[in-house]
């Protein structure tokens, strides 16, 4: 995977980006009363697609299938509940890294483990880790137990006594958001283009045969387990921001598995394609949800026909469109049906 798209991609990319930016200019005017509550669901969307494109990293790039990315997205959330004061808010400043320490951390540690594994295994062990912490802050009270830990102040971004943004508007906490899932998008796009990103296309494609090359791929495994644990983190941060809580089911496997279903919709291996599949994901749910009680099985059979009729995902329909395809199996046809003359060829001689 060389990761470079026709240049149409980065058109529709900024026309979807200035879309979503300018939401709040016109999205009144068209979603009347609900416009603030549609905005709180674009927000959802926009973190959705940094914890979805964090585990694109592992699963579409490496080929690491985890079922316990959740643990990081909760592990985000807890570190902010846990580390808030209770009277006063944080300061961004030192929450951020702190976030991004502790995740780092604990996917050195649980990567060190994980990545001895391979195929099946690999799953079930990212899955066991990920239940056990679930199980570990369920059952304990400094963590609230089932009830999760309440967050009443979001940490402040300010330089002194300056505030530089205000997280508890919702308009500027959306922009935030978005700033944050651009950040993602960019850092991505640059590791996947450098040598370490093409080191990971390798074991993707082939780790034995890199392995032969002198390449340390457990090495290189490892460190892409922490950047997608850190980024899952931050997301998870932001929707502990969002909703003023920490809870369990932030680091259930069932959020894991959402957020692989956002991968399958969206387009495996591509970067952008969880963005839009984290958002045609958090649609179809609000869509299915308002439409019968029974959503669950109409998601079910939407995963399955994606999977069907969408093996790349939305992404493939960008990268690749239908009519575009017809019109190179066209002439490809077209080629082989070509008349082949039986006269050999003779080189002409210059006297």
């Amino acid at each position: 995977m060389l990761h470079r798209y026709p240049k149409r991609v980065a058109y529709i990319m900024l026309a979807l980006t200035a879309l979503v930016a300018t939401f709040p200019f016109w999205g009144e005017a068209v979603f009347g009363n609900q416009a603030n509550f549609m905005l709180e669901k674009l927000t959802l969307m926009l973190i959705l697609a940094l914890f979805a494109m964090s585990l694109d990293l592992l699963v579409g790039i490496v080929g690491l299938v985890s079922l316990g990315h959740a643990l990081f997205f909760g592990l985000g959330a807890y570190t902010l509940a846990l580390a808030s004061p209770d009277y006063s808010p944080a300061s961004m400043w030192w929450m951020l890294p702190l976030v991004i320490g502790v995740s780092a951390c604990v996917g050195l540690i649980v990567g060190i483990l994980v990545i001895r594994t391979k195929g099946i295994f690999f799953i079930m062990t990212t899955l066991a880790f990920g239940q056990m912490l679930y199980y570990f802050i369920s059952t304990s009270q400094f963590a609230g137990g089932t009830d999760g830990v309440f967050i009443m102040f979001r940490p402040s971004l300010a330089v002194g006594d300056t505030l530089l943004v205000n997280l508890d508007n919702p308009h500027s906490f959306f922009y935030f958001c978005l700033g944050m899932l651009l950040i993602g998008y960019l850092f991505l796009r640059w590791l996947t283009r450098s040598y370490f990103g093409q080191v990971l296309d390798g074991i993707h494609d082939n780790e034995h045969r890199m392995q032969a090359l002198g390449y340390a791929t457990s090495g290189y495994k490892l460190i892409a387990f922490v950047i997608a644990g850190v980024m899952a983190s931050i997301a998870g941060m932001l929707a502990a921001m969002q909703y003023g809580f920490a809870n369990p089911a932030q680091l259930g496997w069932h959020t894991s598995g959402e957020v692989l279903m956002m991968l399958i919709l969206g387009g495996m291996g591509t970067i952008f394609g969880p963005i839009l599949g984290a958002f045609v994901y958090e649609i179809l749910l609000f869509v299915y949800e308002h439409a019968t009680t029974h959503w669950p099985i109409l998601m079910g059979l939407t995963i399955i026909a994606a999977v069907l009729v969408l093996p790349r995902g939305v992404a493939g329909l960008i990268i690749s469109p239908p009519w575009q395809r017809k019109r190179r199996k066209t002439s490809n046809d077209e080629t082989e049906k070509a008349p082949v003359s039986a006269q050999p060829v003779t080189q002409s001689k210059v006297d």
